[in-house]
């Protein structure tokens, strides 16, 4: 038993949770909502279903004692919290707080770049299957991806396709590219090989890299997150890497990530291009969040989560794949399960359309995977207890594969 409570059911609805309030919604990226009967499992939308690490809220709490929230600056605390963070868990080494800026959200900071690195007209190349919020905010933004296929090997593991991406480079004119380190929703964890010669080839190329590494704390046991800016002198220089505790700690409500630029020339184009906004700006409660979970009490609340989830990962993966024709990915890290109803569709002559309302009508909220680029998929969230897992798998046995 452990110090961290990863079993209570926390009643969600009506506590500003998008993952539970919005099912049913007018809606396509919404799950559709459950028929009477059954409650809504939520596990489409990335946040977690477990109580936030103690420190956080205790930080948040004394900080409410005193009861002014003017203007301010970022502390030092929150910067040393970022560095220490860092080189305690990915080995960073020689970070300071000018490498460090703030962003209102990933997708924040990967508009800025895209804004500073890419001219109009011009393509970035993205793996695929692809985070369904790159695709929304480069179309937003008014920038066109190409999508290069990552591909299964002989153990079913994704990989990246070199000679593909090279190819694109070469014929569409690429400078800059999108990595995912962990993939969503792939749920690997890159090898040191794989990205070293992912960057040599961007190297070769002279292309810029936004490296969106969220789910970087988020690794399961056996696997190592590398930081795509420490293989190479280039990549370090060439490099934005946008991190943030919200996937993490499920901070999302509370906005706040930050980017590691290291290149200062680059730093401050995308400081400049951040600021145009004018609402780019840090969150005094964030703050303390970030601090309150970059602790050792965090740390160690981490430690036990890690675990939880790997085991949910593994009782779902195990159980779905006993139905002949569906295949998951072999999740390495983030919580989120990317499940290929390809053969199973096509083995009962049905469509994922069929599969998706099956789970929905009974609450399985799942996520419609074709926003991922998965054309016969579905992404399912396993951050919530595991009597909710067993409750949700044991609806599907008995309504969706049947």
């Amino acid at each position: 038993m452990g110090k961290y409570d990863f079993t209570s059911i926390i009643e969600r609805k009506g506590h500003d949770a998008l993952a539970v309030d919005q099912v049913g919604a007018a809606n396509g990226f919404m799950p559709g909502g459950p028929k009477d009967g059954f409650d809504v499992i939520p596990m489409w939308v990335a946040d977690m279903n477990f109580k936030a690490a103690p420190s956080i809220v205790e930080a948040i709490q004394k900080r409410l004692e005193h009861p002014l929230f003017g203007y301010f600056r970022p502390r030092e605390e929150y910067f040393q919290a970022i560095i220490d963070w860092q080189a305690k868990h990915n080995d960073v080494k020689g970070l300071t707080k000018e490498n460090i800026g703030y962003e209102n959200g990933v997708l924040g900071g990967f508009l800025s770049a895209l804004r500073v690195l890419v001219s109009k007209g011009e393509k970035i190349l993205v793996h695929s299957p692809t985070y369904v919020g790159f695709t929304g905010a480069a179309a937003s933004g008014g920038f066109t991806f190409s999508h290069s296929p990552l591909y299964k090997d002989e153990d079913g593991v994704y990989r990246m396709d070199f000679e593909d991406m090279e190819r694109r480079i070469v014929e569409e004119k690429i400078h800059c590219a999108v990595f995912c380190s962990p993939h969503n929703p792939a749920g690997r964890v890159w090898e040191r090989w794989e990205i070293e010669k992912a960057m040599a080839l961007f190297e070769k190329y002279q292309v810029y890299v936004i490296s969106d590494e969220i789910w970087s704390d988020l690794i399961m046991p056996g696997h190592k997150h590398i930081p795509t800016q420490s293989v190479s002198d280039y990549a370090r220089e060439h490099t934005v890497a946008l991190y943030a505790p919200s996937k993490t700690f499920s901070l999302a409500g509370l906005i706040g990530s930050y980017h590691i630029i290291y290149n200062k020339w680059l730093n401050d184009r995308i400081c400049a291009e951040a600021a145009t906004t004018h609402y780019n700006s840090l969150n005094v409660l964030s703050m303390y969040a970030l601090i309150g979970a970059y602790s050792p009490v965090g740390e160690e609340w981490l430690s036990e989560l890690i675990p939880v989830l790997a085991n949910n990962l593994n009782v779902t993966k195990a159980f779905l794949e006993q139905y002949k024709g569906v295949k998951c990915t072999r999740v390495e890290g983030t919580y989120m399960l990317f499940v290929d109803c390809t053969e199973w569709c096509a083995d009962h002559g049905t469509t994922i359309e069929d599969v998706l309302k099956a789970c929905w009508d009974v609450g399985c909220a799942v996520q419609d995977g074709r926003g991922f680029h998965g054309p016969c998929h579905f992404r399912m969230n396993l951050a919530l207890p595991l009597s909710r897992v067993e409750e949700a798998l044991d609806r599907m046995k008995k309504y969706v594969f049947v």
